[in-house]
């Protein structure tokens, strides 16, 4: 029977990060061939104040959250496999979050609204210049996929990532957590980030597509204004795939299955074991945990 508790992860250098009911564990194979494992309890900002805990309020404090672990885990690993010599502080993490929001404003908001402007001269209806926005922010989004996943550091990366999505489904299917086991099941996973991403634009461009067309500053503002309600939208929908078994949403989801071939690759057995040694570690107790959900899988 499946689980009532969900588990989320992502991959990191050399490693998998596993975030559970109660902990977030990070497993990484270090230079020397053995497996180092850094677990720390997890503490939500939402069991505090539950209201972040309600609908499309929760999707966008569950992104945050999962940014600022995933950059822990990043840090972390970058050290353990020798890459580093320290892990980021809260400063430095918060200046990378601010870079990266930043670097995603420009390239998925400012860049293809101005884009869209060329096209003003021969289309006047604020709907179409729009859908022609989100176009050009899909394609962008598309494109990025793809030069990433060409880069051979990242396509090792991505290998944990199909381990990391390999460790879960045999979890979610009952077997015992063995490299042997585990490599049956597939690299891809409905709860994925790269599903959830993708979504996100699709979520966009609907909801963009009817905010007419005033200044480029005023379309810039209230898309970044409106992207947390995106966001919340998209992790409903991801969050609804990953429970239902029902045929059409399956069919549905199946673009972001496909698109996760590129943000996975098929692991070694060693992979598998780092990435089973990070779920181990934050396996939750069925009877005691409740029922909790995550978002599995590799944000590119």
């Amino acid at each position: 029977m499946k689980p009532k508790i969900y588990i989320g992860g992502q991959a990191v250098i050399e490693g998998v990060m596993m975030r559970g009911p109660a902990s977030v564990a990070t497993a990484v194979r270090e230079p020397s061939g053995g497996i180092t494992i850094k677990k720390e309890p997890l503490v939500s900002v939402a069991d505090k104040y539950p209201v972040l805990k309600k609908p499309m309020i929760r999707g966008v404090v569950a992104l945050f959250e999962s940014l600022v672990i995933g950059l822990r885990a990043l840090s972390f690993s970058a050290q353990a496999a020798g890459e580093e010599g320290e892990e980021l502080t809260n400063k430095e993490i918060a200046l990378t979050m601010l870079f990266s929001l930043g670097l995603a404003v420009v390239l998925f908001v400012a860049v293809p609204t101005y884009g869209a402007k060329y096209i003003h001269s021969t289309v006047s209806d604020p709907i179409l210049l729009n859908l022609f926005e989100g176009g050009l922010r899909l394609a962008i989004f598309l494109l990025y996929i793809v030069a990433i996943s060409s880069m051979k550091d990242i396509q090792r990366v991505f290998q944990y990532h199909g381990a990391e999505h390999k460790t879960i489904h045999a979890y979610e299917a009952g077997v015992p957590l063995e490299v042997e086991n585990v490599r049956k099941f597939s690299t891809l996973h409905p709860r994925c980030g790269t599903n959830f991403l993708l979504i996100v634009m699709v979520v966009s461009i609907v909801m963009f597509a009817f905010l007419g067309w005033p200044s480029l500053w005023e379309r810039i503002t209230s898309r970044i204004i409106l992207m947390p309600l995106v966001a919340g939208i998209a992790y409903e929908v991801i969050r609804f795939a990953g429970r239902s078994s029902k045929a059409w949403v399956r069919y549905a989801i199946m673009p972001g299955l496909w698109l996760q071939k590129l943000t996975t690759r098929e692991p070694s057995d060693d992979q598998i074991e780092v990435a089973i040694q990070a779920f181990e570690a934050v396996r939750p107790n069925e009877e005691t945990d409740g029922n909790t959900e995550e978002l599995c899988g590799q944000c590119p």
